[in-house]
């Protein structure tokens, strides 16, 4: 797993397409799956937020915070633009900001009130997508000229296992 400014600087593009997506409407906005105590998915809107040391999230008190305190996986999917059918989705873990001068500093500089039960989260990525559809959407059925759909993917380096060492 990577941190958001670790993948930023491995795949400065794609970070920059993913990016504008979830933040095409002002503030990140997307759709953040969870996994609920009996495996089944869960899914919430959310407002991510990048800074030059990562991505982070607020979350209230909630089925969603629970979710991600019992099992940090999660799935972050952009909000669909209007004028178009682009998707840009992250994969990773959601780490609980435990420094108090990342969580002093991130809730002072967005507003966040103390009188609100929140957590900081960190969003790790795992995997990264993002898919431009072109003009036509996602099924060509407009008048426009078809222009085949661009998918870039990038996972995470694995670490290495260490080779066994025979005695």
């Amino acid at each position: 797993m990577a941190s958001w400014s670790d993948f930023a600087v491995a795949e400065p593009a794609l970070a920059d397409g993913i990016r504008a997506l979830l933040q095409q409407y002002g503030p990140g906005m997307g759709y953040l799956a969870t996994i609920r105590p009996d495996g089944g998915p869960r899914v919430h809107p959310i407002s991510p937020v990048f800074t030059d040391g990562g991505l982070y999230c607020f979350v209230v008190d909630s089925p969603k915070r629970r979710d991600l305190e019992r099992d940090g996986r999660y799935a972050l999917h952009a909000y669909p633009p209007e004028d178009n059918d682009d998707e840009a989705c992250l994969t990773g873990h959601a780490l609980p900001v435990r420094d108090p001068r990342v969580v002093t500093h991130l809730a002072g500089t967005l507003h966040a009130s103390p009188d609100v039960d929140w957590r900081l989260f960190e969003l790790t990525v795992e995997t990264a997508m993002l898919r431009r559809h072109g003009p036509a959407g996602a099924l060509p059925l407009a008048a426009t000229p078809f222009l085949p759909a661009y998918a870039q993917t990038w996972h995470a380096p694995r670490p290495l296992r260490p080779l066994a060492v025979a005695s």
